[in-house]
């Protein structure tokens, strides 16, 4: 039999369309494959063409097979021609790959770092090693321009070079010519009659710029922000009665430079209105005077969407602690519009009563299970309890090992009184090795070194190396916590330690107090937010003379001796409900401490409490008060160690004063401290002018007070030192930076000033 050569092909660009056309003109007659070639292929396996394929060897081959091979090989998205032909019963398949991408580079771009442009370039396909085509190319520009858009760099221009190199590989070339960001030149509220223009302005995060406008960029149009500061204005106006509140429009205008963004908000304020009654109405198993006790809504008080909202989440979250996860509680307003007066009917469904059949975890890919749920308060098997889910759920997010913590109820198919909870966690890196340098006014320069993991393993346990040098404050510290020694949530600390200081003294001098030690402490948890500490050490100090060495000094080491070994017990509670330990905004912190050396060379008690209340004025201002109190005194007759004084002044204690001056003096003018000491600080925190509401860059007025008392000395309020002042505060990121002004406004002969003063990682 004579062997027939047929030979078609389909180039990609017409493909779908003259597949029909091909097909006819090409037409061969059914014949049984003997064999398959492939030619053409570089980097792309002949599996995956066979595996494409929709016949094999043996089996009937056929002009519509043909076309589906040929669609198939073209919807893998590697080859830019597809061939077959048919040499007899021998299928010979020729392909022409795609090239790769070999690399992509970015040429011009400052706004953004590099890795952050090919993350995003490899969300839609574009990336190393992956086949290229043009559509690609044109979608990557576009994806470009959304990024710079999103900067307010509206007249970003990209130029896409394609350099083709060995290999079949291609080089991708984005020239950015990036222009200048466009900026809010004018902001404007229509329509609004009860508040002003720039009172509304006011609580937006978008403005027209400030001096400080380079570090916040409040002054660039991002739409994410202009939804949130919409919601701030309907917030505003519906916390202060006005009902029927609503936002027309929002409106964005750019030149036609694209530099400059007008934005205009229509609003209609409406009336406003007072609350004139709150019933309940629907089923509240037999409690409504406990769930009366959680309405906030007052009757004679203007409308606010606020306390509605609390009083409904109240509502719902107090039927979930009785088992009701599906309760519906809905606020029914009844208005009256001839006297603007509101009613509001308070219509509860608890639906039915649920149990919690599982627990689930996800997300956690390193952290073991176990670290999570000895967390949970919430236990499988039992009612659903609203009160406890949350608090399971705070509780791990204070673990501090997760960027996000979330839980959601779902309902059990078939089991209508069950459900799941599944906790989804989104992990951070928890270890840290730090190389760093501080400079601060009073310790000069300080530089420090650790090596922190407090998720080691994935165990939740806390593992530490620290070392820190500066002028005055030296040491070397390893440390392990394991918060859970028991499974009652008993934690164990072991710490080991070298410390050297000495006073903050400007006189120079090499004289030292040398501490070595190691401690074992252990803190029980007696609730949700309280912990009591205990525990023990063995110590040995040495004070080392040198020049300049305070008398006190010398005195003590020649009566109990340069070198002592004691044993310190100590016990202590803490209580912290702040809402953030950095920046808190609302909330209050506790903490007392006392020490006791009970063996040794040594005989004293030492305490100290803090107390820290945050108390926010309004979105932007915030009220805080710190007070401290300190004790000590020698036991068995001796007396109250000198390096166990306590020392104040400056950054941490009373501003304007030198710091660690305060207090008594020995003969020779130092200053050596002394075991009693109050510390009272106020403060009035708000973001810096031109950072909207920027909580890492804010700015406080502050009054202080304080002082520290010899061993035979009394308290005496009429001998507390006093200053006024303004300061700075910036989350760095190197840490708390806090700068002060401050003035002395009660001083005596003999203090020393110091009017300016900063420190990084300090509190108040």
């Amino acid at each position: 039999m004579k062997k027939q050569y047929k030979r078609f092909r389909l180039r990609t660009v017409s493909a779908m369309v003259a597949m029909a056309f091909v097909a006819n003109a090409w037409a061969v007659d059914p014949f049984t494959v003997r064999d398959i070639r492939v030619e053409g292929l570089q980097r792309v396996e002949p599996g995956t063409i066979f595996a494409s394929l929709p016949f094999r060897i043996g089996e009937q081959y056929n002009d519509e097979k043909g076309s589906a091979a040929i669609r198939a090989l073209f919807g893998l998205g590697l080859f830019k021609d597809v061939r077959l032909e048919v040499n007899g019963d021998v299928l010979v398949v020729i392909v022409e790959e795609r090239p790769t991408v070999a690399d992509v580079e970015f040429a011009g771009s400052r706004e953004f770092d590099k890795d952050v442009l090919k993350k995003a370039l490899r969300e839609i396909g574009l990336t190393e090693g992956r086949p290229y085509d043009q559509s690609l190319a044109d979608r990557a520009e576009q994806e470009l321009k959304r990024q710079y858009i999103n900067k307010s760099l509206y007249g970003a221009e990209i130029v896409t070079t394609v350099t083709p190199i060995e290999r079949n590989r291609v080089n991708l070339t984005f020239t950015v010519t990036e222009g200048e960001p466009a900026r809010i030149k004018e902001i404007r509220v229509v329509g609004n009659k009860a508040f002003s223009e720039s009172t509304l302005r006011g609580l937006f995060d978008l403005d027209t710029g400030g001096m400080l406008s380079w570090y916040t960029k409040s002054d660039r149009y991002s739409r994410a922000k202009l939804t949130a500061d919409m919601e701030a204005l309907r917030s505003y106006y519906l916390s202060r009665g006005y009902l029927e509140f609503r936002i027309d429009s929002t409106q964005v205008a750019i030149s036609p430079n694209k530099q400059d963004i007008t934005i205009t908000v229509n609003v209609t304020e409406g009336e406003r209105y007072v609350v004139s009654a709150v019933r309940l109405d629907g089923n509240y198993l037999g409690k409504e005077d406990e769930f009366k006790s959680l309405v906030t809504i007052k009757p004679g008080e203007a409308y606010n969407a606020d306390k509605v909202a609390e009083t409904t989440k109240a509502f719902n979250d107090y039927f979930g602690n009785f088992g009701y996860a599906f309760a519906n509680v809905e606020a029914r307003p009844e208005i009256d519009r001839a006297n603007n007066r509101v009613a509001f009917v308070l219509v509860a469904e608890p639906s039915r009563r649920a149990y919690v059949r599982r627990v689930n975890i996800a997300g956690n890919n390193r952290t073991r299970d176990e670290v999570i749920r000895r967390e949970f308060r919430q236990f499988e098997a039992s009612w659903y309890d609203a009160d406890k889910i949350k608090r399971s759920r705070d509780r791990v997010d204070r673990l501090g090992y997760f960027k996000e913590v979330n839980i959601e109820t779902s309902d059990v198919p078939g089991a209508p009184d069950q459900v799941d909870l599944t906790i989804t966690i989104v992990e951070k890196p928890t270890g840290s090795l730090q190389l760093g340098a501080g400079f601060s006014s009073a310790e000069k320069l300080a530089l420090s070194f650790s090596v922190k993991q407090e998720n080691a393993f994935g165990t939740g346990n806390y593992l530490g190396v620290e070392v820190n040098t500066s002028k005055y404050n030296r040491t070397i510290a390893f440390s392990s916590v394991n918060p859970y020694f028991t499974p009652d949530g008993v934690s164990r600390a072991v710490d080991v330690y070298y410390r050297t200081s000495r006073p903050y003294e400007d006189q120079g001098g090499n004289y030292q107090i040398a501490t070595a030690g190691a401690g074992l402490r252990f803190g029980i948890p007696f609730s949700e937010l309280d912990t009591v500490f205990f525990g023990g050490a063995l110590e040995r100090t040495e004070i080392k003379p040198g020049t300049n060495i305070p008398a006190a000094y010398l005195a003590y080491a020649e009566r109990f001796g340069y070198k002592s070994v004691s044993v310190p017990l100590s016990i202590g509670w803490g209580r912290d409900d702040r809402d953030s330990a950095i920046a808190p905004t609302s909330g209050r912190y506790q903490r007392v401490a006392g020490e006791v050396g009970v063996a040794g060379d040594t005989r004293y008690v030492r305490s100290n409490y803090q107390l820290q209340q945050y108390i926010p004025l309004n979105k932007q201002f915030t009220l805080a008060f710190n007070g401290e109190l300190g004790w000590g005194k020698g036991l068995g007759g001796q007396a109250f160690p000198v390096f166990k004084h306590f020392y104040s002044g400056g950054l941490g204690s009373v501003r304007g004063f030198d710091q660690g001056t305060l207090g008594p003096k020995d003969v020779t003018g130092s200053t050596i401290g002394g075991p009693k000491k109050i510390t009272m600080n106020a403060e009035v925190i708000t973001p810096f002018p031109g950072a909207g509401n920027d909580r890492s860059l804010r700015m406080f007025g502050f009054i202080d007070a304080g002082n520290v008392y010899g061993e035979n000395e009394k308290f005496r309020l009429s001998e507390l030192r006093a200053s006024v002042g303004v300061g700075l505060s910036w989350i760095s990121p190197i840490g708390p930076l806090r700068i002060a002004a401050a003035h002395p406004i009660r001083k005596f002969p003999g203090d020393r000033i110091q009017r300016m003063q900063f420190q990084i990682g300090t509190s108040f």
